[in-house]
């Protein structure tokens, strides 16, 4: 009779135990390539700031910086305040801006004295690579300063070209050292590695 059949026969055990078995193993597999899930949000996380990292760079970090409020774009501006400022030779040096509304932080490179389009030669042990750069958006500027870190060591050094003559940056280990403290600064307020290579 059908009713006095078991309903947990032998085979049927063995089909949940290989189910069982399967689907947990899968989850420990996938469970290895968390780190490499999609971003489907469509949100560029490249200049996010999180909170604990912003509150060191305001707390701890931002004592070497003068800071201007922009209040029509609502972001702040900081410029190192031991950077030496040239009044009739250009001037090209980095700062930082934070952007509270999208919690983002950019690097962006002032230009003065000059103006756009420049050529840089990033000179290395002899050896020059010229770029030519003008202005830009967020990105540019993010390229740019990863290009510009490995000059900031000994035996290298950037150049920049306008229309009539050819400047050096950043002559003095002071300078270098200020630019490298800058690039520092910014790298670890979006918690992102600098890249040693060129």
């Amino acid at each position: 009779m059908p009713a006095n059949d078991p309903v947990f026969t032998p085979e049927l055990i063995r089909i949940v135990k290989i189910f069982f078995l399967s689907a947990f193993g899968l989850v420990l597999v996938l469970s290895f390539f968390n780190g490499y899930r999609a971003n489907n949000s469509g949100e560029d996380k490249t200049f996010k700031v999180a909170d604990s990292d912003r509150l060191y760079f305001l707390n701890v970090r931002g004592i070497h910086y003068d800071r201007e409020l922009r209040k029509e774009a609502g972001m702040t501006l900081f410029r190192h305040n031991k950077w030496l400022y040239e009044n009739n030779t250009p001037n090209f040096f980095p700062i930082i801006i934070l952007n509270p509304l999208k919690d983002e932080a950019y690097l962006y490179f002032e230009l003065e004295n000059a103006s756009y389009p420049i050529q840089l030669e990033l000179v290395d042990n002899g050896h020059s690579e010229w770029i030519e750069f003008n202005d830009g958006n967020n990105l540019d500027h993010f390229t740019l300063i990863q290009k510009l870190v490995p000059y900031s060591e000994e035996n290298r050094w950037v150049n920049l070209k306008t229309e009539t003559d050819i400047f050096s940056l950043w002559k003095t280990d002071q300078e270098k050292e200020i630019f490298k403290t800058i690039s520092e600064d910014y790298f670890r307020l979006i918690n992102n590695p600098i890249s040693s290579g060129k």
